[in-house]
């Protein structure tokens, strides 16, 4: 017999074959849409069995999902070693918001990185405050310094790692570790190194967060984001969306799937062509620093070198001088980005972003312009002659 089943598996093959299970896509190459509402039985008897019995991958009703969601859930939890289950939704935001419902009551308090995604923040400080939650922000760089900030109220930590505007990498094994420590639960929106780069239930994380609507869908058409739980924690996850009403539609998830069986190819190709514009941007005069985590100029770079298995194809720039106009100038120019948000797809993309005005307790230690970058899949030197003209723009300008 062999025993080529042991033999650990390269991420393409990973993500080729996960989730494809027989009875799921009757030897259909990609599981096909099952699409559904009303499921029905041959008898009063099974419709009660039905009801009586757990739902979890049974059909039931079309809001418990059907096998097109069941198998990109089954192979999103495959891709985390030792995840217990994953539960999809209609967006990335949509799946934060469940996440954190599903940990957090009245009267509990949130630990919040001050790098967090703009939506994260406006909940927190929005529904979650209404509900009587309360959070606090930290310094994304605190590490085990974090616990000094848990106190007895303290119900969830959320990290961001590397933050989506100025690319802050957290120390995620010094976290969990402190959380742990006090029995507070921890979340990772996981959304830039996805799980290929970053194996967040390996490193402690209790549930993990993607904004599918990016690399694993890939191609910007589909809204679709997922929460994947730690043993322990998918029951409350699947209860409490159950109970929102949350399901991402069957047409979204099939395309999620076949986006997903290209992410790994399409990961590394967004890696080597954002370190390569990376690396040519910091030689340039009209640029002050470069924010990617694989550079050392990026904080919490050395925690990315010791942590992570690659990189993405998302990071800042930092202008050299210059105002708002001159940056205008710089971005309304391009031929080859689009202007616009969002990022993983496969057209490259730039956006003039301010995150100073989403900070609360910490300051950018640089003062210019920002500049985030989408690299996408378009030949690195054609994006390279685009940016150079741009920064001829910038000068010219500023």
């Amino acid at each position: 017999m062999s025993n080529e089943s042991n033999h650990p598996k390269g991420d393409s093959t990973r993500v080729v074959a996960a989730g494809r299970r027989k009875e799921w896509t009757q030897g259909i190459v990609n599981t096909p849409v099952w699409r559904a509402s009303t499921i029905l039985y041959d008898s009063v008897a099974d419709l009660r069995a039905a009801g009586a019995r757990d739902t979890h991958h049974r059909l039931f009703y079309g809001r418990k999902g059907t096998p097109t969601q069941w198998s990109l859930a089954d192979a999103l939890t495959e891709l985390e070693p030792g995840a217990e289950g994953t539960f999809l939704y209609p967006s990335g935001v949509a799946a934060i918001a469940a996440a954190l419902l599903s940990v957090l009551s009245p009267g509990d308090d949130l630990l919040l990185p001050d790098s967090a995604y703009d939506p994260t923040r406006s909940m927190a400080t929005g529904l979650l405050q209404r509900m009587g939650i309360a959070t606090r922000f930290y310094d994304p760089l605190i590490g085990s310094g974090i616990a000094d900030l848990i106190t007895d109220n303290t119900r969830a930590i959320l990290m961001e790692s590397p933050g989506s505007l100025t690319f802050d990498v957290q120390d995620v094994p010094a976290i969990v570790a402190a959380a742990k420590a006090r029995g507070v639960v921890t979340l990772l929106d996981n959304t830039w190194a996805t799980p290929l780069f970053f194996p967040a239930i390996a490193h402690g994380v209790d549930l993990t967060i993607l904004a599918c609507t990016k690399y694993v869908v890939g191609h910007s058409d589909v809204m679709l984001g997922s929460v994947t739980a730690a043993p322990g924690h998918f029951a409350r996850l699947r209860d409490t969306s159950f109970q929102l009403g949350q399901i991402a539609s069957p047409d979204d998830c099939w395309l999620g799937s076949r986006g997903l069986r290209t992410m790994a190819i399409r990961l590394r190709q967004h890696e080597s062509s954002a370190l390569q514009i990376a690396r040519w941007l910091a030689e340039q005069p009209e640029v002050a620093t470069v924010l990617h985590p694989a550079l050392p100029t990026c904080p919490g770079h050395e925690t990315f070198v010791r942590d992570f298995n690659g990189s993405s194809g998302l990071f800042s720039f930092v202008l050299n001088g210059g105002d708002e106009a001159a940056r205008a100038a710089l971005i309304d120019g391009l031929a080859h980005f689009g202007i616009g948000y969002s990022w993983g797809g496969f057209e490259s993309l730039a956006l003039p972003v301010d995150p100073q005005r989403y900070r609360t307790v910490t300051r950018r230690a640089d003062a210019g312009p920002l500049v985030r970058l989408q690299i996408g899949l378009e030949d690195p030197a054609d994006l390279i002659a685009d940016l150079a003209a741009g920064l001829e723009r910038f000068s010219a300008a500023r």
